[in-house]
């Protein structure tokens, strides 16, 4: 009877939801109808309303590989969608001594994004603190909060008991960090292991971000297209941000080897420097990053100690709907270029920037399309807070017509003037309607040092 009236609470809360939904055309409402009916329920009876059975054992064998056989994971809240989605994001974790930025980025992660995006999508939220009592009742408000996403087929909160975790004792000291240091990097390293094995089957691609991330609107929009301009590349790893473990991408046919990976490794490194090595072993010998930065740290307090951690991505854009174009072209430049710091490095997603030597007055930086486009819209940052002088201090942009070689055009319009070493001109549609061929930047006026140029990007519209 006990159980029989559970499973009627259950069918009831999710049918008066879907009801909802319907109802109001799948409109995000300011409250979650579930969240209403779940308040004030204890945890335990929460998780037994979404999950029937509650922590379900369900063992995961990773193609062969001894060190991930037979890992028992618990599924404490929803269940396996029948069918691989797009997009898995995946993220560990831990109670912070202070500070707790989960409820905020999975907000994120599911307010940031369409209906359509949504049904592309599943998050998968590894809890790994060492205490359960903290990890059911976290469990227990995400379900509260995000039930209905639950039901959906949106979210997965998994937990691995500990027993199935390697010694975290008497670890190599690498680095000459304190035990207590190894020790965490260590079990981080194990953490984000069982997490991408047990992703491996949900979908095409993998995410991995950190639990105090903010999100950009649409990001599995904006990571498609990303995936476009990649298409016929053996990449390994895409990054859609410089830090730490956010906003790093992975083929999911390649999460068993990078879970073993992490496994077999775990206590010599920190994850972040095991995931480059990763990187490198598939092949992929140069970051690719992808500009705007999609995801922005938001936490204060690291899991580790609780120190402080002010990392900011200043790369990061809030809305990847309003992500440049920044067309097929060749690019030229009348400067010395400093080592391997070529131009293509300012207008592609390839890592590092443009550096030239003596830049002086009628020094240009040119960009020729491969086919002519209608530009809308230029941005471009100069300088780095390595070399904050290293700017461009006066200079042009300027847009070019009537391409006579394959470097160059014969006519050039001036759009704009650089301020402080950048410089943003939007409505260049209505300056030039035609379509253009070049995009150049020229120095105006000699200087001392030398110039960076950061990026390059670059709107268009289609033509009428």
């Amino acid at each position: 009877m006990r159980c029989s009236l559970k499973r009627s609470l259950m069918v009831l809360l999710a049918t008066s939801f879907l009801l909802l939904l319907l109802l109001h055309g799948g409109s995000r409402q300011e409250q979650d109808p579930l969240e209403v009916e779940l308040r004030g329920l204890a945890p335990d009876t929460i998780l037994q309303l979404l999950q029937p059975k509650r922590a379900q054992h369900i063992f995961r064998d990773t193609d062969k590989l001894s060190v991930l056989h037979n890992i028992s994971y618990q599924i404490l809240a929803g269940s396996l969608a029948p069918q691989k989605k797009f997009l898995a994001v995946g993220m560990v974790s831990v109670q912070r001594p202070r500070g707790f930025y989960l409820l905020a980025t999975l907000q994120s992660l599911f307010s940031q994004s369409t209906e359509e995006e949504l049904q592309e999508m599943v998050v998968v939220v590894h809890l790994a603190d060492t205490d359960p009592g903290w990890n059911v009742r976290v469990a227990a408000t995400i379900t509260q909060k995000f039930g209905h996403h639950i039901l959906l087929g949106r979210l997965l909160l998994i937990h691995i008991p500990p027993e199935f975790y390697p010694t975290l004792e008497g670890l190599k000291r690498n680095f000459n960090d304190a035990e207590e240091r190894v020790r965490f990097r260590s079990k981080q390293n194990v953490d984000y292991a069982f997490l991408l094995n047990f992703a491996a089957n949900l979908s095409s691609y993998y995410l991995m971000i950190e639990d105090d991330v903010w999100s950009a609107r649409s990001f599995l929009t904006a990571i498609r297209r990303a995936l476009a301009s990649q298409e016929g590349s053996n990449w390994a790893t895409l990054e859609f941000s410089k830090l730490g473990y956010i906003g790093k991408l992975y083929h999911s046919s390649d999460l068993p080897r990078l879970a073993c990976f992490l496994l077999l490794f775990y206590q010599e490194m920190p994850c972040d420097w095991l995931l480059v090595h990763f990187r490198q072993l598939l092949a992929q010998k140069d970051v690719i990053r992808f500009k705007p930065s999609l995801f922005q740290h938001m936490g204060l307090y690291s899991s580790f100690q609780g120190t402080v951690n002010r990392l900011e991505d200043e790369d990061f854009q809030a809305n990847a709907l309003d992500f440049p174009d920044n067309p097929p072209a060749s690019l030229y430049t009348s400067m010395s270029i400093f080592k391997n710091y070529e131009p293509l490095k300012a207008y592609s997603s390839a890592q590092g920037y443009f550096w030239g030597k003596d830049p002086a007055a009628g020094s240009t930086f040119s960009i020729v399309f491969q086919q002519p486009a209608r530009v809308s819209r230029v941005r471009v940052r100069t300088g780095s807070v390595e070399h904050p002088r290293d700017f461009l201090h006066t200079g042009l942009l300027e847009l070019g017509q009537h391409r006579d070689s394959s470097q160059d055009c014969s006519s050039y319009i001036p759009v704009g003037s650089f301020e402080k070493g950048t410089l943003e001109q939007r409505g260049l549609e209505r300056v030039l309607p035609g379509p253009v061929e070049c995009v150049r930047i020229r120095v105006t006026q000699d200087q001392r040092e030398w110039l960076i140029i950061q990026s390059i990007d670059i709107w268009t519209i289609a033509s009428t």
